[in-house]
């Protein structure tokens, strides 16, 4: 069983940054993508970002492109999120998730944080 702890959220001014973290408690061949999803009440799950464990490919979500960075450090088991220029429309829980797939849709992913808030202000 592979545990994930997110942290790094909290209340930041619009224009700002935050860096979230996601540790994972083991890495396994079986982990093959890393993803940071993103969640609001009454709606779906959404993809924000995706990277592989060995590196090399990476995906973004169109919203986030150009402001968010995401990054892993193999030594750590360790997946972080980079937000830059932050805007209220990003305010959410963020979520780190595992799974032996890269994808952007949350289904393809089998482990799963419990979340962190990320409230940006205007």
């Amino acid at each position: 069983q592979v545990q994930l702890v997110e942290s790094g959220g909290g209340l930041v001014q619009a224009g700002g940054s935050l860096r979230l973290s996601c540790a994972a408690s083991q890495r396994t061949f079986r982990l093959y993508g890393m993803g940071w999803f993103r969640q609001v009440p009454g709606k779906e799950r959404e993809f924000v970002a995706a990277i592989l464990w060995s590196g090399g490919v990476i995906y973004y979500a169109d919203s986030v492109k150009g402001r968010f960075t995401i990054s892993r450090d193999n030594a750590k088991n360790t997946v972080y999120l980079q937000m830059n220029t932050l805007k209220p429309e990003d305010t959410a829980v963020y979520y780190c998730a595992a799974g032996p797939n890269l994808g952007t849709v949350a289904t393809e992913y089998v482990y799963w944080g419990q979340g962190t808030q990320v409230t940006v202000s205007s």
